[in-house]
């Protein structure tokens, strides 16, 4: 019944697609062998461990019901046409009412045959979508002077009523692409080749999709509807995982992840080439990657994790081209070209390292801690000289102290976290002994981790300057500091990373005969972390006491923007003494000085001039496909991101660091309420 109701529905969207009327493809598309994916013996085995480890032993306790089950289904209809350019709403309505619930009963029998059934139904509109859109790049004149705009963020937006609202959501598409390429330098003698070959490259690439494609789509959407930090790695991608977690593969020193159709940076590795150059961010979506100084750029745009991070690694001292879409840029183009230098990941660059700002006459000593590392295996064998944070710091501190700054501040700007460990040891170099965070498992046990050396290594004024891209044993080490009163904090609301995976190895018993144990991995949510005050880190993050805005996208980056994240909850509070050297009191001071600072920077006030008209083009997702005002915005994005990359990182050079800058003041400004106050 099933199989002769979306006959009909094929049949029925075939049927009106001359209305389309860019180019009679009808025959062509009619003749093209269908494919119908189906799971493997290895995916259908994956799919029963995955769910028997989702319902005992993930954090959130889920009931399966209809409630999941609709979860389930709007999850992967998001990630599958996310900008709405595929389905229309008659078969998303058809879809919902054969799978809505069926996925959901699926799960409990860990099967996948409803997911399979909706990818290959997907694939068939995505196939559709290209030879279409290839067809019009080869043929459609534009009309750039039209007032027009289009929705760069559909997924709010309702399906297409019908094909020909579909069609004019497609030429929408087109026309944008069009004009971002024309914008992004690609001569205009070259633009319709090249959109030709990149549908044409895409098309190819839907018509090798494989069952592991499909497999992995769908379990995502399973997995993310528990949290967004679960997921399934396939045997192939947990190789990958592994390559990138040992930091010691040839490359540009970065990790990547899908969404969508994009490949978006997921981690800069501190000591990687992308890290040294400054070029790189996290967030930044990459649309192309050429080999060399000279080769052709391909257009990756929907290719498998696996071969666009092939594409990316090479050997040492080779060039990689990579043509990105910023994150600074809210989504939007021009996209921009970055040069990068395959090398090793030194491990010297990814430590702690200390600068000097002098403000107002005085010394105000800056740590930069790029991620709490910690070489556990050379730990473990008790070298006596092996890489740690804590170590790093202590050392640092020594010599700052040496050097008689008047205060610190400790730059954790971009620091994703890292290991929980060295977070509780490094918090201990500033506080006297006591608990640093608690850690509530998914069994309900609470532990209470806690610096048990009384020695603080500095005692003067402290400052933790933090960013949205700011996570996990970042915010542990801020909101720690923050609840004792021991420093200030400044800058961004931090990223709201507040959960605890475990990796998990999925495998068939040994015992099974003529079967292969892997299945893939499977990363669980296990726990939460919670701040000593009783609140968790999780979805608010840590709230500085003075803003200072970055020029990162917050309303695109963040715990908050995750639909599926657990929520904000409390714990009662750890049993410590706050040692109050920043009351709120001198929080009041302390903004108010800045304030008054900053108003008389005229410097700080282009900064957030500038920022504020990023925003409000960031805010408004309709973009105008009229070339004079796209070029217009083209044109400012450019501006501004240009004049402010320098700030968009943690500092490598704290001369042009302007948030930076401002809050050495604020240390300055502490120390002199602190000196008055003695």
């Amino acid at each position: 019944m099933l199989r002769k109701k979306l006959f009909v529905i094929v049949v029925f969207l075939w049927s009106i697609s001359p209305l389309l009327a860019i180019t009679p493809l009808a025959a062509a598309t009619a003749s093209s062998a269908v494919v119908r994916l189906r799971p493997t013996e290895a995916e259908i085995d994956a799919a029963k461990y995955i769910r028997q480890y989702l319902l005992r032993n993930h954090y959130r306790k889920i009931s399966v019901n209809d409630s999941l089950s609709q979860q389930i289904f709007k999850r992967y209809l998001d990630n599958l046409d996310g900008s709405r350019s595929c389905f229309v709403a008659s078969e998303v309505e058809n879809l919902q009412k054969f799978y809505g619930k069926r996925l959901g009963e699926e799960f409990l029998d860990g099967k996948t045959n409803a997911g399979f059934a909706i990818y290959n139904f997907f694939m068939r509109r995505a196939k559709e979508k290209m030879r279409l859109m290839k067809a019009a790049a080869d043929t459609i004149k534009f009309n750039f002077s039209k007032l027009e705009t289009i929705d760069l963020d559909r997924k709010a937006d309702p399906w297409p009523k019908d094909r020909r609202e579909l069609l004019d959501v497609w030429k929408k598409e087109l026309k944008y692409q069009w004009l971002n390429l024309k914008y992004s330098g690609e001569p205009s003698t070259t633009i319709r080749a090249t959109l030709g070959k990149s549908f044409t490259s895409r098309l190819n690439l839907l018509n090798r999709e494989k069952p592991d494609d499909a497999f992995q789509a769908y379990i995502y959407a399973v997995t993310t509807s528990f949290d967004p930090h679960t997921s399934y790695f396939s045997p192939d991608e947990y190789k990958n995982f592994q390559i990138n977690m040992s930091r010691s593969l040839e490359g540009i020193g970065a990790t990547v992840q899908t969404e969508g159709e994009n490949m978006v940076v997921n981690e800069i590795i501190p000591g990687g080439p992308a890290f040294k150059s400054n070029l790189l961010k996290k967030g930044d979506k990459i649309i192309g990657v050429g080999q060399g100084k000279n080769d052709e750029i391909i257009d990756v745009t929907a290719w498998r994790i696996n071969d666009v991070v092939k594409k990316i690694r090479g050997r040492k001292d080779s060039i990689v081209r990579l043509k990105i879409l910023p994150v600074n840029q809210g989504g939007r183009g021009p996209a921009k070209i970055v040069e990068l230098r395959r090398d090793t990941v030194n491990l010297e660059e990814q430590a702690a390292k200390k600068s000097i700002i002098l403000q107002n006459g005085q010394k105000i000593g800056v740590i930069t801690i790029p991620s709490f590392y910690l070489d556990f295996e050379a730990q473990q064998k008790n070298t006596g000289h092996y890489n740690s944070t804590s170590r790093d710091v202590k050392r640092i501190l020594s010599e700052l102290n040496t050097e008689h700054v008047a205060g610190i501040v400790i730059d954790l700007r971009n620091n994703g976290g890292g290991s929980l460990e060295e977070a509780v040891k490094v918090t201990g170099l500033f506080i006297p002994s006591g608990p640093v965070v608690q850690v509530d498992n998914s069994r309900g046990e609470n532990t209470v981790l806690v610096d048990e050396d009384s020695r603080e290594l500095y005692t003067g004024p402290l400052a933790v300057l933090v960013n949205r891209y700011s996570a996990s044993a970042s915010e542990i080490f801020a909101a720690a500091i923050q609840d004792y009163g021991r420093g200030v904090i400044i800058g961004d609301r931090t990223f709201g990373k507040g959960t605890v995976q475990n990796i998990i190895k999925l495998s068939r018993p040994v015992t099974t005969k003529g079967k292969k144990p892997e299945l893939g991995e499977i990363t669980l949510t296990i726990a939460k972390f919670y701040r000593i005050s009783g609140g968790s880190t999780q979805l608010k993050g840590v709230v500085p006491d003075i803003v200072i805005p970055s020029m990162i996208d917050t309303s695109t980056i963040g715990e908050d923007t995750y639909t599926s994240s657990l929520p904000w909850t409390t714990l009662s509070k750890a049993d410590y003494q706050q040692t109050l050297d920043v009351s709120s009191e001198d929080i009041v001071v302390l903004f108010q000085k800045e304030q008054e600072r900053s108003a008389k920077n005229p410097l700080y006030q282009a900064y957030m001039q500038d920022l504020n008209i990023l925003d409000m083009m960031r805010k408004n997702k309709v973009v105008s496909l009229q070339d004079s005002v796209f070029k217009s915005e083209i044109e400012t994005i450019k501006q501004i991101e240009k004049k402010w990359s320098q700030d968009a990182d943690a500092a490598n050079n704290t001369s042009t660091d302007l948030l930076l800058s401002e809050s050495a003041g604020v240390v300055e400004d502490l120390a002199v309420l602190k000196s008055r106050q003695k």
